[in-house]
């Protein structure tokens, strides 16, 4: 936005006027409460978005983290007792399965 002074026509000791050219096609803003509404709408979506984001990362970390254990924790009960190794494999499939479910919903849930 320049500004800049209107020629002076009168020779009186009045104080020029000063005339506000905005380049073409902009078009001045001003802050309506509608505007404003709308913005504080988008802003709440947004941080919505974010803490679904979130809270998803952790279901899914959390999820990671048990089949990784119960990965860990299988193989150390087999290297302990390699005749029980069927037992053990049965159990670490339905543990894992249990925890990608979790992993799952908190997915789907938290979005």
């Amino acid at each position: 936005m320049t500004t800049t002074k209107a020629p002076s026509t009168d020779t009186s000791k009045k104080p020029p006027t000063e005339i506000f050219e905005f380049p073409a096609g902009s078009v001045p803003r001003v802050r309506t409460a509608e505007t404003q509404q709308k913005t504080h709408t988008t802003m709440i979506i947004t941080l919505a978005e974010i803490t679904g984001n979130i809270a998803s990362a952790f279901g899914l970390l959390g999820a990671a983290l048990g089949v990784g254990l119960i990965g860990l924790k299988a193989a150390e009960a087999v290297g302990r007792n390699p005749g029980a190794s069927g037992k053990v494999l049965v159990q670490a499939i339905i543990g894992m399965a249990l925890a990608e479910g979790l992993g799952i919903l908190a997915l789907f849930l938290a979005k």
